[in-house]
């Protein structure tokens, strides 16, 4: 038996998104991380020229990339080197298989002073649901299995900025809270997003009915709000960095502030151990 040391089974992922494209996309998720995107752009003192877009699906994206090249996410990123002002990696990263790699593909193929975002899904998302599905196939099965993408925590992901290189770092995020009818509709809208399962590791046969009846119901009964909907929760973890260039600020270095902080702050500075 051959054990896959890959996370992700791109194969898989590609009939996802694409069996999505065919049954009819839901991609609102995509259409408020577009927004957001425009609005964190209106706030940079820059007029952007050269876009490029690394995202599965480009309508969310066109109103606020007008022209701006589109690649695929595969292992090598279709990018000309220093060819771009802008680089924005749309809702997929976390199903790299090396996202360090695809940082430094963008960085590369950014000009001097060019700005790379990102927004991915970070570790709070699907919370309710991983919780639910493994309550029920431990208490049915005895065990578990790969069924949801493990995804990385703002912390560290946003270590990977400073480890492609990019200047000025940031890392932050937003938690979504959807409410739905039952749980059952929560999994319909992840197969019209592309996101159900396509880890390498997870198990090739159907889930068994009684582990599925099973989780819905801890679904619902944990995790229902007042109104009777159950949460899902989608955490929008957002990355900025800037391709190096002189024009940029810099951090001081240790001891070389020319002001005292108690200055700056019209207060009187007390020795370290004596009371005020």
């Amino acid at each position: 038996m051959t054990t896959s040391h890959h996370l992700t089974d791109r194969p898989a992922l590609i009939r996802n998104r694409a069996r999505a494209e065919w049954r009819g996309l839901e991609l609102f998720l995509h259409e408020d991380a577009a927004e957001e995107l425009q609005e964190r752009l209106n706030e940079v003192n820059k007029r952007f020229t050269s876009p490029a877009l690394i995202a599965p699906y480009a309508a969310p994206w066109q109103a606020v990339l007008p022209g701006a090249k589109r690649v695929s996410d595969t292992d090598v990123l279709d990018l000309e080197e220093g060819a771009h002002d802008l680089v924005v990696h749309a809702m997929c990263l976390h199903w790299a298989e090396d996202p360090v790699g695809q940082i430094v593909q963008a960085a590369r193929a950014l000009r001097p002073d060019g700005l790379f975002i990102a927004v991915m899904f970070g570790g709070q998302t699907l919370a309710e649901l991983r919780a639910a599905l493994a309550e029920a196939e431990v208490a049915v099965s005895g065990g578990l299995s790969p069924r949801v993408l493990p995804m990385g925590e703002i912390r560290d992901l946003g270590a990977l900025l400073q480890r492609a290189g990019l200047a000025l770092p940031v890392a932050d995020s937003v938690l979504r809270k959807v409410t739905y009818e039952n749980p059952l509709r929560l999994l319909a809208d992840l197969r019209a997003m592309g996101e159900t399962n396509a880890l390498a590791g997870r198990m090739r046969h159907f889930t068994r009915r009684a582990v599925l009846a099973q989780a819905m119901a801890h679904y619902a009964e944990h995790f229902a709000e007042p109104d009777g909907r159950v949460r899902a929760s989608f955490d929008m973890v957002w990355l900025t960095g800037w391709k190096p260039h002189e024009s940029q600020q810099k951090p001081l270095r240790p001891g070389a502030a020319s002001a005292r902080l108690a200055e700056a702050l019209g207060t009187c500075e007390i020795p370290a151990g004596e009371k005020p």
